[in-house]
């Protein structure tokens, strides 16, 4: 199994700080907002940032909005259905 970089544990570890704790989001898991336009919120198992196609998305969240995230929260700029697609792959992984 992948070890996440030390990029991606920093990009992770700092939204995660600006994120609100909701009750709503279960231990092992994280919130991320996926869309070009609208945002839309997913909560997703943490096992999935140790997939280098995750990791991609991550980098690419980076390069767009830095550590200032607008949602308050891990933004993934990339369509829903790209995002959808990829999380169905490593589900089923």
């Amino acid at each position: 199994m992948p070890i996440i970089t030390d990029k991606a544990h920093k990009l992770i570890r700092r939204s995660l700080s600006a994120e609100k704790r909701s009750t709503e989001v279960p231990k092992g898991h994280l919130v991320v907002y996926v869309g070009e336009s609208e945002k839309k919120r997913f909560v997703i198992p943490l096992s999935y940032l140790n997939h280098p196609s995750f990791q991609e998305l991550l980098f690419q969240a980076e390069e767009e909005f830095g550590f200032c995230h607008p949602m308050g929260g891990l933004t993934i700029p990339c369509s829903e259905e790209s995002f959808i697609g990829l999380t169905s792959h490593l589900r089923r992984a």
